[in-house]
């Protein structure tokens, strides 16, 4: 059966690749330039939910697919309403007080910390609360690691490290490829659920991923969360980060070694210590409540119309903040204009082609940079059931670098969509790749990952670094390059001479990928031992 699988899909792949129709050249990269163009434009005010900003993308976005001849994916609407608070927190007097057993520390918010909380109240109070060192903040019992074992965390802070132990022992956890417990996400929830008052991550720039830049960013403007009926009392009074250099003088308040702390916790068997510190502050917030929009459109199929492949890319930016060099807008050229450029440039090339059997959707989503938060919306609240949504394809920075060889799936090797993508890839003469270092959490921090949480198989693929032109080396420093100077800052511009011929590339490959499973009866399923084939099989 197996080998009858991938005969249908080796055949499926040679047709496609003989059929003009299915090429991406001078005319897709005109289309998809344009919609690059026009959404990472200053006009579109760096496209953050709640603002002007948004109200100019979902339209636009609504407008271009009808356009097309898209149907509306939400009955008779583009929009699915995402339920959503907006909370600018401060604090009062830019004040934060450490107070230990030698000395007291004054911290300096967006340069010595970031903090605010998501509960939804104007004022939140913390008195003088204990610190506790809870090493990664991770319980897990798979892995036979709980930090939190042993220590009475509730009502206290947790000071917790970035990443998981794996990243700095080959043979803990997996290695050096994170899993969730490594993501900063994680650390909030966990604490929460322990009933923490408050959980600070120390910031590492190589276990993170980003520089403290990266982190400063994205707290120093108002945050997005989804509403609850309780108004997010279950989270913690005090979310936030702390700088290294911070961490140490906190660690040299209570007569600690700071270093040997650290590297205490790295090891099995490692106790919370409690600290000989308290935190005192009062966050102020600025509250806006409002509804924010994911935006779909629907290809209907024809025999199996009633299945769905959905391509997501996230529209949200940071939209204007902080000023940097006399640049204040965050237009999210790359991050992720990209993306929704490629879901319309895919919208046009599928509409212009005969229609395929089971339906297509494109899913705009909104506040990925809050925290994947309109897809995890979406994926609680599914416009179309999950039992029937076939895939979820994912797009998230397409980058401007050129024709590679190569091209990454992310979590390669997790579910059988992966071997549609290879062998169609093969095909095209390109090599599949899984990321060398998984120590990022990239899996982690994108919107297909909303959809693997409910059990929907997911593709989320990334451009290659062995450029045609100029070989590896070349792609992975302009990939470095990016991450250092463009990501999440002002500097992430559209620019006319960028090389998009390998985006076309990579949207040739995706675009086959959806076609071939939307021509067939096969629901592609996760691997044994993948933490979300339970979820998915629970679902039939």
């Amino acid at each position: 059966m197996r080998k009858l699988f991938f005969a249908l899909v080796f055949l499926s792949a040679c047709k496609s690749q003989n059929d003009s129709s299915t090429d991406f050249g001078e005319g897709e990269e005109t289309t998809y330039r344009k919609y690059l163009k026009e959404l990472a434009s200053d006009e579109f005010q760096g496209r953050k939910p709640f603002t002007e900003g948004e109200e100019i993308t979902v339209n636009y976005l609504a407008k271009e697919f009808a356009a097309l001849g898209a149907k509306p994916g939400n009955g008779d609407s583009f929009f699915q309403d995402v339920p959503m608070v907006d909370i600018k927190g401060s604090f009062e007097n830019n004040q934060v007080t450490i107070t230990g057993g030698k000395g007291s520390l004054d911290l300096e918010p967006l340069v010595d910390m970031v903090g605010g909380t998501r509960r939804v109240i104007k004022e939140q109070k913390i008195n003088n609360i204990p610190l506790v060192f809870v090493g990664f903040g991770i319980d897990a019992p798979e892995y036979n690691w709980n930090d939190y074992a042993g220590v009475d965390i509730k009502g206290k802070i947790a000071v917790v490290m970035i990443n998981d132990p794996g990243f700095y022992n080959p043979d803990l956890f997996k290695g050096r490829d994170m899993t969730y417990y490594g993501r900063w996400t994680y650390k909030f929830e966990e604490a929460a659920r322990k009933g923490a008052a408050g959980v600070l991550i120390i910031h590492d720039t190589k276990p993170a991923a980003y520089d403290w830049s990266v982190v400063r960013s994205g707290w120093s403007k108002s945050k997005l969360f989804l509403q609850t009926p309780n108004d997010n009392a279950d989270f913690c009074a005090l979310e936030g980060w702390l700088t290294g250099e911070s961490s140490q003088k906190l660690f040299g308040l209570s007569g600690l070694n700071g270093e040997d702390l650290l590297g205490s916790a790295k090891k099995p068997g490692f106790k919370a210590i409690p600290l000989e510190a308290s935190l005192t502050a009062t966050i102020k917030n600025e509250i806006k409540k409002s509804v924010t929009k994911n935006v779909l459109a629907l290809i209907p199929g024809t025999s199996r119309k009633d299945e769905y492949i959905i391509y997501t890319a996230h529209w949200d930016h940071f939209g204007v903040g902080e000023t940097i060099d006399g640049d204040s807008i965050y237009n999210g050229a790359a991050d992720n204009a990209t993306g929704v450029a490629g879901l319309l440039t895919l919208a046009k090339k599928f509409i212009d082609n005969p229609p395929t059997e089971r339906s297509i959707v494109f899913l705009a989503v909104t506040a990925e940079e809050a925290g994947l938060l309109g897809s995890d919306y979406y994926a609680k609240n599914p416009v179309y059931p999950l039992k029937n949504t076939v895939v979820d394809i994912n797009m998230d920075v397409l980058q401007p670098f050129g024709k590679m060889k190569d091209v990454f799936v992310i979590g390669k090797g997790q579910s059988t969509v992966d071997d549609y993508f290879e062998e169609i890839a093969k095909k095209a003469g390109r090599i599949v790749r899984d990321v060398e270092d998984k120590s990022n959490g990239w899996y982690y921090r994108s919107d297909h990952f909303s959809f693997a949480k409910v059990g929907v198989p997911t593709l989320y693929f990334e451009g290659g670094v062995q450029s045609v032109k100029h070989g590896e080396d070349w792609g992975v420093a302009q990939k470095a390059d990016y991450v250092k100077n463009r990501y999440h800052k002002p500097t992430d511009e559209y620019q006319d001479s960028w090389d998009v011929s390998g985006t076309m590339d990579d949207l040739k490959l995706i675009y086959e990928t959806g076609k071939n499973l939307a021509n067939t009866d096969v629901f592609p399923t996760w691997h044994d031992g993948v933490m979300f084939k339970r979820i998915r099989e629970e679902q039939k």
